[in-house]
C-alpha cells in the first residue's frame, strides 16, 4: 500500500480487499474458493487494480484455506 500510485489519476492513497472465488466444475458445485485475489482501489477516482497474491509473493500459497472451505463450508 505504501508503494501505490494509481495508474489512472496518479493519486497515492488506496484501500485493499482480498477476494476468494470458486472456479468452474466441481469447485463451483461444492463452493470451494481456491482462487484468491487482491483488489486495490484508488481512494480518489475509484479505479480498481486486481493482483494475484501468489505472483506478488513469488510462490503458491498453501492450501489450508481451501481445506477449511471443504471442512467448514466457509
Amino acid at each position: 500500500m505504501n508503494q501505490f500510485k494509481c495508474s489512472k489519476c496518479g493519486h497515492d492513497e488506496c484501500i485493499t480487499d482480498e477476494v476468494a472465488m470458486s472456479g468452474t466444475g466441481i469447485s463451483k458445485i461444492m463452493d470451494i474458493n481456491y482462487h484468491h485475489f487482491l483488489f486495490v482501489s484508488c481512494t480518489h477516482c475509484g479505479y480498481v487494480e486486481i493482483y494475484n497474491p501468489d505472483i506478488l509473493r513469488g510462490y503458491k500459497s498453501g492450501q489450508f484455506g481451501t481445506l477449511m472451505d471443504i471442512l467448514f463450508g466457509r
